[in-house]
Formats: C-alpha cells, structure tokens, sequence
C-alpha cells in the first residue's frame, strides 16, 4: 500500500483465524473482510536510546536466524548516499566493530549487527549517527549531514565466543586483543583501544582450572587490560572509569606504581587533591625517585592550601557576618529595653 491509500483486503480463512475462529464473534472457517487506510508508516528504530538516529527499512529479508557478534568478519555491499548523491558505493570485508577503520559510520555498524545473512535494508542516520558535525571531506559528506546507506549483508563468520573457548586459547585471544589495543591507542584511536583492552577483562576476569603457570600468565594480560584501560580513559577524560580500572589493578598489583598515579592523577582532576596526595605518595614509597610523582605532590600541596584558603575566606567572611549580625541584635535589644523602661516611669502629680 502507499500512504493515504484505502483499500479493502479480503482474507481467506487459512489467512485468517482459520478453524478455531475467535468466538464470539468470528466463527470456524470465516473469511474476513477488512477495509484498512494507511496513514503513514515508519521504519525500525534501531538506535539504543530510541531516538530516531537509526532507522531500518527491509528490503530482502535475510536467511537463517544467526546475526554477527563482536568480531565477526563481514563481507557487505553498500550504496551512500547524502542528499540524494552516492557518495560511497563498494564491497568492503571488515570485523564488527572496527568499523571506523574503514569509514563505516557508528549508526550503519550498529544497523550491521541486527542483519541476516542475505538482508539488504535501507539504513537512514541522522548526523549523530552518520559522520556528525565534522562530516566526511573524503567521502564528499558535509558537515552535520544526514545520510541513507543500502547495505546488503553478503556473508559473514561469526568470532569465536569466549564460552567456546578453554583457558589457553583465551589466554591467546587476550594477547591478541592487547596488541590491537596497543596499536589503536599509539594511533590516538582511544574507543578503539577501550573495545579491545575490555574483551582481555571479559576474556580473563574468571580464570578457574589454571595450573600455576598459566594463571600467572593470565594475571599478568589481565592486569595490562586494566592498567591500559586506565590510561586509554584518563585520555578520554573519563575520570571515573580510571578509578574503576586503576584500583582493581591495585588489587591484583599492590605495588603498580603506573596504577596509583594514574589513579592519583584521576583523583586530582576530579578535585581531590587529598586522596590524590595518597597515590602519589605511594608511588614515591615505591620508587623513591619518581620525578613525576613528585611534581604531583607539590601541586597536590599546592591545591589542598588554596582550597583551605579559600574555605578560610568564606567561613571567615560567614562568622564576621554571624558576629556582625549578632552585635546588631543585641544593640536592637537594649534599645528597646530602655524604651520600655522608659514607657513604665510614672508621671509626677503636681497639685
């Protein structure tokens, strides 16, 4: 049907209810008439937070019920177009999630991970999406651009799941993942480098039935996971996930110095020089000369005086005003004490 249309659809009973009917009022056997006015339609909202950014219009329905997982290498065909101009049309292999690697925007993959092999859907992004604000120069897409991707998913190999996995091939997936980390993040690709250091912590965070050796190897690629993933975020200025990532290597390393400044250096900047001054100074009883931690602390110092100053200045200013107010009360009380005194003296008879 096309929008605004009317029509009447007229449905054979094996298209309708069938046999068993829907007593009351529709008998065994019936067949059905509806007249039915399409008023308009939308396509599937694919975007996590439901906002419209991603929307899926089917065009081949895929086969199977399998779609790829984090990893998976796709073999995909896609048109682009912005403003009604292909600005981007070929074949392109690449793992899920990495797609910015090969300038698939984030809303497209995001779309890629519901197909089926087989599927071909129209993908509409708007800018936040697509290529935001900056656009794509490369691609010839504007600035702020939303745009319409066909994309037929031609075949894909799912990767391997970690419950597929025994402990030394984890163990050989996490390193890995640690180098590709290491790459994206000397490349300043940090949300690459975070997907990557964070499947090491899903891939070895339970390590049960390890001889010692091979536990001590996967401690040693799980701390890094945390230790990177600390770093990778004090990067992208996420203060908290620092916190979160440092500590636990602290928990597993008491003595990881790289882990109590980077947590001291994610205290201070999250204005808590005190807790911060903590770290660092670990850092110093470990490596007495650490020069770094040593600048830290004196900034610490510096900030834990400011802010006592500051605090001085507005309690003090507080208890001068509380002083001052009280003054005040007490001079309004005795003025109004004498007036009332005043008021009771008995006026003198003369006769």
């Amino acid at each position: 049907m096309k929008k605004g249309e009317l029509a009447r659809l007229t449905c054979r009973s094996d298209y309708a209810y069938g046999e068993q009917g829907s007593p009351p009022k529709i008998p065994a056997n019936a067949t059905l008439v509806f007249e039915v006015e399409l008023f308009e339609w939308h396509g599937e909202d694919l975007s996590q937070k439901k906002d419209g950014g991603i929307i899926r219009r089917n065009v081949t329905a895929g086969e199977g019920y399998q779609t790829p997982n984090d990893g998976a290498l796709l073999n995909v065909h896609i048109i682009g177009q912005v403003n009604g101009t292909v600005f981007d049309e070929r074949d392109v292999k690449f793992p899920l999630g990495e797609g910015s690697e090969y300038n698939i925007p984030e809303g497209l993959e995001t779309a890629l991970e519901k197909f089926k092999k087989g599927e071909k859907s129209v993908i509409k992004l708007s800018p936040k999406y697509a290529f935001g604000a900056e656009g794509n120069p490369s691609l010839g897409v504007p600035p702020g651009a939303s745009v319409e991707y066909e994309a037929e998913l031609c075949s894909f190999e799912k990767a391997k799941e970690s419950w597929e996995m025994d402990q030394a091939e984890k163990i050989e997936q996490a390193k890995t993942c640690k180098e590709r980390g290491t790459q994206f993040l000397k490349a300043e690709k940090y949300k690459l480098a975070v997907k990557q250091y964070k499947k090491i912590i899903d891939l070895l965070e339970y390590d049960a039935g390890l001889d010692d050796e091979k536990k001590a190897e996967s401690q040693s690629v799980l701390l890094a996971g945390h230790l990177n993933l600390s770093m990778v975020y004090l990067k992208l200025k996420d203060y908290s996930s620092v916190l979160e990532h440092a500590t636990k290597a602290i928990g597993m390393d008491p003595n990881s110095v790289k882990a109590y400044f980077r947590r001291g250096q994610a205290q201070l900047s999250m204005g808590d020089p005190a807790l911060a001054q903590k770290d660092f100074q670990s850092c110093l009883n470990l490596e007495q000369n650490n020069k770094a931690a040593k600048q830290q602390l004196m900034i610490c110092a510096q900030k834990i005086k400011a802010d006592k100053m500051r605090e001085k200045q507005l309690y003090g200013g507080m208890f001068e005003k509380f002083a001052k107010q009280d003054m005040e009360k007490k001079k309004t009380e005795t003025k109004m004490d004498t007036t009332e005194e005043k008021s009771e003296e008995k006026p003198e008879v003369v006769s």
